[in-house]
């Protein structure tokens, strides 16, 4: 059964917490129960969003009583628009943001992701979170994740990030305003009355992040709040994962060229042997080693592939976009 509850709601906690679902049956108990043992000097108000499960999803959700369910259909989610429904719902003065499959590294993680918001000094209006590969992780997908956040500064402190208006190259801007919604806090009146989450197929977190920044504000990174999490895809649908991403960067204006059938071999070669070498280095048992080194090439055939497809596609066909859509082939038809 949905939650009604007024939009707008003045808060009344210190935090919301809204885990957004869709049969996320693996990981939801292991993450509300996180989220339901943070030590935190302030109430913390738990929401799940459901966008239609046909798992068990729900019957995990009804096992915490301190969980407040609101259930939209399948075809009402939006990644933008339905963060935006989070907000208008949240009970605390803070809003943080966890996907299904990301859990709470650590007992303090709700702290260290509002520390930059709640230094009223700092003027942050928007603070991402770390993410640690699970152990399975495949290999190109684990580099990836760990190459990505290592960027954004050292793990003991705050990053932040602003443009003080010497930043008029899209690609320090783009380095300025990555953001990550899968593990992310921010102000509830900031998102309610300021800047939204716009309502877009794909990449709203990318896109909210460039809003902040270009619109003069800051946004941090904390690195130790931290969740574990990295997509479970198969070799199929991290292709498709990644035809999706290519092609929503594409659509909310990113400069990004066809590739030439070369350089997608010349990236899949190279990929192939750097990611090799780091096996080779990697803490794996020696079978496991043998394994990714027989398996991984593969992932990197399937990224290339996708991503020059994505590059070259026609933004006005539909159909073409939905045919190499991981989110496409998982919506429920009406």
């Amino acid at each position: 059964m949905s939650v009604v509850q007024p939009e707008n709601v003045t808060p009344t906690m210190l935090a919301t917490v809204a885990v957004l679902t869709y049969n996320g049956e693996i990981y939801l108990d292991e993450i509300l129960s996180a989220v339901e043992n943070q030590t935190i000097d302030g109430e913390v108000d738990i929401l799940v969003i459901d966008s239609g499960s046909s798992d068990r999803t729900l019957d995990i959700v009804a096992r915490h009583p301190r969980v407040r369910l609101h259930e939209i259909a399948n075809s009402d989610f939006g990644h933008g628009k339905t963060r935006n429904l989070a907000a208008r719902l949240a009970r605390g003065e803070y809003i943080a943001y966890l996907t299904h499959d990301a859990i709470p590294s650590t007992d303090r993680w709700l702290h260290e992701l509002l520390a930059p918001l709640r230094d009223t000094d700092s003027d942050i209006k928007a603070v991402m979170g770390k993410q640690i590969p699970r152990p399975g992780c495949f290999p190109l997908l684990k580099y990836e994740i760990e190459s990505v956040f290592a960027g954004f500064g050292p793990d003991f402190g705050t990053t932040v990030f602003s443009d003080d208006g010497s930043a008029h190259d899209q690609g320090l801007i783009d380095a300025l305003s990555f953001y990550s919604d899968v593990n992310s806090a921010t102000r509830t009146s900031f998102l309610r009355d300021v800047i939204p989450y716009r309502d877009v197929r794909y990449s709203e977190d990318m896109m909210f992040g460039e809003d902040i920044i270009r619109a003069g504000y800051k946004k941090a990174y904390a690195p130790r709040g931290a969740v574990i999490h990295s997509n479970d895809l198969t070799l199929d649908e991290y292709g498709k994962r990644m035809f999706d991403e290519t092609v929503a960067l594409r659509q909310i204006g990113k400069p990004i060229p066809p590739m030439r059938r070369r350089a997608q071999l010349r990236m899949t070669v190279r990929g192939i042997l750097v990611d090799s070498l780091r096996i080779a280095r990697d803490a794996y048992s020696t079978k496991r080693k043998l394994y990714w080194l027989v398996l991984n090439p593969r992932f990197h055939v399937s990224k290339w592939r996708a991503y020059r497809a994505a590059t070259l596609v026609d933004l006005n066909d539909a159909e073409a976009i939905a045919a190499g859509s991981l989110e496409h082939s998982r919506k429920v038809s009406d």
